[in-house]
Protein backbone atom coordinates (compact mmCIF):
# COMPACT_ATOMS: atom_id res chain seq x y z
CA UNK A 1 0.00 0.00 0.00
CA UNK A 2 1.07 3.71 -0.90
CA UNK A 3 1.51 6.40 1.73
CA UNK A 4 -0.40 8.44 -0.55
CA UNK A 5 -3.21 6.03 -0.34
CA UNK A 6 -3.99 7.41 3.15
CA UNK A 7 -3.74 10.63 2.24
CA UNK A 8 -7.01 12.11 2.95
CA UNK A 9 -7.36 10.06 5.84
CA UNK A 10 -4.84 11.73 8.14
CA UNK A 11 -4.05 14.85 9.20
CA UNK A 12 -2.15 17.05 5.83
CA UNK A 13 0.90 18.36 9.06
CA UNK A 14 1.27 14.02 9.78
CA UNK A 15 1.23 13.12 6.08
CA UNK A 16 3.55 16.21 5.18
CA UNK A 17 6.14 14.60 7.57
CA UNK A 18 5.91 10.95 7.10
CA UNK A 19 5.90 11.56 3.09
CA UNK A 20 9.78 12.89 3.76
CA UNK A 21 10.60 9.39 5.54
CA UNK A 22 8.66 6.66 3.53
CA UNK A 23 6.52 5.87 0.21
CA UNK A 24 5.18 2.57 0.92
CA UNK A 25 3.31 1.20 4.08
CA UNK A 26 4.72 -2.45 5.27
CA UNK A 27 2.13 -5.41 5.23
CA UNK A 28 1.20 -4.68 9.16
CA UNK A 29 0.65 -1.22 8.63
CA UNK A 30 -1.69 -1.69 5.82
CA UNK A 31 -3.44 -4.31 7.67
CA UNK A 32 -3.98 -1.86 10.15
CA UNK A 33 -5.59 0.37 8.33
CA UNK A 34 -8.33 -2.02 7.04
CA UNK A 35 -8.90 -2.95 10.84
CA UNK A 36 -9.83 0.13 12.00
CA UNK A 37 -6.53 2.07 13.04
CA UNK A 38 -7.47 5.30 11.51
CA UNK A 39 -11.20 5.36 12.52
CA UNK A 40 -10.15 4.86 15.86
CA UNK A 41 -10.65 0.66 16.26
CA UNK A 42 -8.65 -0.94 19.04
CA UNK A 43 -5.35 -2.85 17.89
CA UNK A 44 -3.53 -5.97 18.92
CA UNK A 45 -0.33 -5.83 16.40
CA UNK A 46 1.87 -9.22 16.81
CA UNK A 47 4.67 -9.15 14.05
CA UNK A 48 8.60 -9.03 14.13
CA UNK A 49 10.69 -6.92 15.49
CA UNK A 50 11.87 -3.63 12.58
CA UNK A 51 7.98 -4.73 10.91
CA UNK A 52 6.96 -0.98 11.32
CA UNK A 53 4.90 -1.61 14.52
CA UNK A 54 5.56 1.86 15.97
CA UNK A 55 4.26 3.92 13.16
CA UNK A 56 1.20 2.05 14.06
CA UNK A 57 1.02 3.74 16.69
CA UNK A 58 1.95 7.15 15.89
CA UNK A 59 -0.46 7.08 13.19
CA UNK A 60 -3.14 6.60 16.00
CA UNK A 61 -1.65 8.97 18.22
CA UNK A 62 -0.98 11.59 16.01
CA UNK A 63 -4.30 11.62 14.27
CA UNK A 64 -6.40 12.12 17.42
CA UNK A 65 -4.10 14.91 18.74
CA UNK A 66 -4.02 17.10 15.65
CA UNK A 67 -7.89 16.88 15.92
CA UNK A 68 -8.36 17.87 18.60
CA UNK A 69 -9.90 14.14 20.35
CA UNK A 70 -6.75 14.36 23.60
CA UNK A 71 -3.88 13.25 24.31
CA UNK A 72 -1.44 10.13 23.65
CA UNK A 73 0.13 8.30 25.93
CA UNK A 74 2.92 5.93 24.47
CA UNK A 75 3.57 3.26 27.55
CA UNK A 76 6.82 1.22 27.53
CA UNK A 77 8.58 -1.17 29.89
CA UNK A 78 12.18 0.44 30.42
CA UNK A 79 13.32 3.77 31.40
CA UNK A 80 15.62 3.65 28.83
CA UNK A 81 13.35 2.27 25.98
CA UNK A 82 11.02 5.43 26.80
CA UNK A 83 14.05 7.85 26.65
CA UNK A 84 14.39 6.16 23.14
CA UNK A 85 11.31 6.49 21.94
CA UNK A 86 10.56 10.38 22.85
CA UNK A 87 13.65 11.47 20.96
CA UNK A 88 12.62 10.02 18.29
CA UNK A 89 8.75 11.35 18.45
CA UNK A 90 10.66 14.51 19.33
CA UNK A 91 12.63 14.41 16.11
CA UNK A 92 9.70 13.61 14.10
CA UNK A 93 6.80 15.48 15.43
CA UNK A 94 7.98 18.14 17.61
CA UNK A 95 6.77 21.13 15.38
CA UNK A 96 3.15 19.74 15.15
CA UNK A 97 2.65 18.46 18.63
CA UNK A 98 4.33 19.12 22.54
CA UNK A 99 5.78 15.52 23.59
CA UNK A 100 6.76 14.82 27.06
CA UNK A 101 8.63 12.31 29.13
CA UNK A 102 7.61 11.08 32.09
CA UNK A 103 9.86 8.59 33.99
CA UNK A 104 11.06 9.55 36.96
CA UNK A 105 9.74 9.59 40.77
CA UNK A 106 6.75 7.64 40.76
CA UNK A 107 5.36 9.71 43.72
CA UNK A 108 4.73 12.94 41.77
CA UNK A 109 1.79 14.11 40.30
CA UNK A 110 3.60 15.97 37.26
CA UNK A 111 0.86 18.24 36.86
CA UNK A 112 2.66 19.83 33.52
CA UNK A 113 2.06 16.96 31.78
CA UNK A 114 -1.39 18.58 31.22
CA UNK A 115 0.05 20.67 28.85
CA UNK A 116 1.61 18.11 26.65
CA UNK A 117 -0.45 16.30 23.49
CA UNK A 118 1.80 12.70 23.46
CA UNK A 119 3.25 11.62 27.17
CA UNK A 120 6.04 8.88 26.48
CA UNK A 121 6.38 6.83 30.30
CA UNK A 122 6.60 3.62 31.72
CA UNK A 123 3.94 1.30 33.25
CA UNK A 124 4.59 2.37 36.70
CA UNK A 125 5.00 5.89 35.94
CA UNK A 126 1.26 5.73 34.54
CA UNK A 127 0.23 3.30 37.39
CA UNK A 128 1.63 6.35 39.79
CA UNK A 129 0.08 9.16 37.63
CA UNK A 130 -3.43 7.06 37.98
CA UNK A 131 -3.04 6.88 42.28
CA UNK A 132 -2.36 10.84 41.99
CA UNK A 133 -5.68 11.45 40.54
CA UNK A 134 -3.84 13.18 37.76
CA UNK A 135 -6.90 15.36 36.19
CA UNK A 136 -5.42 15.21 32.56
CA UNK A 137 -5.66 11.44 33.12
CA UNK A 138 -9.17 12.28 31.32
CA UNK A 139 -8.20 13.57 28.13
CA UNK A 140 -6.65 11.02 26.96
CA UNK A 141 -7.87 9.59 23.51
CA UNK A 142 -4.79 6.87 22.43
CA UNK A 143 -3.42 4.48 25.21
CA UNK A 144 -0.52 2.54 23.56
CA UNK A 145 0.79 0.01 25.41
CA UNK A 146 4.44 -1.31 23.52
CA UNK A 147 6.00 -4.84 25.02
CA UNK A 148 2.72 -6.01 26.10
CA UNK A 149 3.79 -9.78 25.90
CA UNK A 150 4.87 -8.53 29.34
CA UNK A 151 1.75 -8.83 30.93
CA UNK A 152 3.00 -12.78 31.11
CA UNK A 153 6.29 -11.42 33.16
CA UNK A 154 6.66 -11.92 36.98
CA UNK A 155 7.76 -8.87 37.87
CA UNK A 156 6.00 -6.19 35.51
CA UNK A 157 3.55 -8.52 34.65
CA UNK A 158 0.94 -7.91 37.64
CA UNK A 159 1.65 -3.47 37.28
CA UNK A 160 0.36 -3.45 33.53
CA UNK A 161 -2.25 -5.60 33.70
CA UNK A 162 -3.60 -3.85 36.94
CA UNK A 163 -2.99 -0.59 34.56
CA UNK A 164 -4.79 -1.74 31.73
CA UNK A 165 -7.54 -3.13 33.49
CA UNK A 166 -8.29 0.42 35.41
CA UNK A 167 -7.78 2.79 31.99
CA UNK A 168 -10.37 0.21 29.96
CA UNK A 169 -12.74 1.24 32.76
CA UNK A 170 -11.27 4.84 33.20
CA UNK A 171 -11.20 5.73 29.11
CA UNK A 172 -13.84 3.37 27.97
CA UNK A 173 -13.70 5.72 24.51
CA UNK A 174 -9.99 5.77 24.36
CA UNK A 175 -8.28 3.52 21.28
CA UNK A 176 -6.00 0.92 22.50
CA UNK A 177 -2.77 0.04 20.38
CA UNK A 178 -0.86 -2.97 21.35
CA UNK A 179 2.44 -3.98 20.30
CA UNK A 180 4.38 -7.36 20.45
CA UNK A 181 6.57 -8.90 18.88
CA UNK A 182 6.25 -12.27 20.23
CA UNK A 183 3.35 -13.60 22.34
CA UNK A 184 1.22 -16.56 23.09
CA UNK A 185 -2.23 -16.19 23.61
CA UNK A 186 -2.82 -13.34 20.92
CA UNK A 187 -6.09 -14.26 20.46
CA UNK A 188 -7.32 -14.46 23.94
CA UNK A 189 -5.10 -11.12 24.99
CA UNK A 190 -7.04 -9.34 21.72
CA UNK A 191 -10.37 -10.53 23.53
CA UNK A 192 -9.98 -9.61 26.22
CA UNK A 193 -8.92 -5.57 25.36
CA UNK A 194 -11.97 -5.99 22.83
CA UNK A 195 -9.56 -5.16 19.69
CA UNK A 196 -8.94 -6.50 16.37
CA UNK A 197 -5.84 -8.69 16.16
CA UNK A 198 -3.63 -8.22 13.48
CA UNK A 199 -0.61 -11.20 12.80
CA UNK A 200 1.92 -10.84 9.53
CA UNK A 201 5.22 -12.51 9.44
CA UNK A 202 7.13 -9.68 7.35
CA UNK A 203 10.45 -8.46 8.34
CA UNK A 204 12.86 -6.68 6.75
CA UNK A 205 15.96 -8.73 6.30
CA UNK A 206 14.65 -12.83 6.24
CA UNK A 207 15.47 -14.79 9.27
CA UNK A 208 17.52 -18.24 8.83
CA UNK A 209 17.37 -20.54 11.77
CA UNK A 210 20.38 -23.03 11.66
CA UNK A 211 22.98 -25.29 14.26
CA UNK A 212 26.20 -24.01 14.60
CA UNK A 213 29.22 -26.23 15.12
CA UNK A 214 32.87 -26.77 15.03
CA UNK A 215 33.16 -23.29 12.88
CA UNK A 216 30.60 -23.90 10.66
CA UNK A 217 26.42 -23.59 10.66
CA UNK A 218 23.71 -25.90 9.31
CA UNK A 219 20.96 -24.06 8.01
CA UNK A 220 16.95 -26.06 8.18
Amino acid sequence: MELGSIKNAIPKELYEILEKEITMLRPAQEKSIKNGLLEGKNLLVCTPTASGKTLIAELASLKSIIEGKGKAVYIVPLKALASEKYKDFKRKYGKIAKIALSIGDIDSADPFLADYDLIVLTAEKMDSLLRHNSPWVNNISTIVVDEIHLLNDSERGPTLEILLTILKQLLKNAQIIALSATIGNAEELAEWLNAELIVDDWRPVKLHKGIYLDGEIEFY
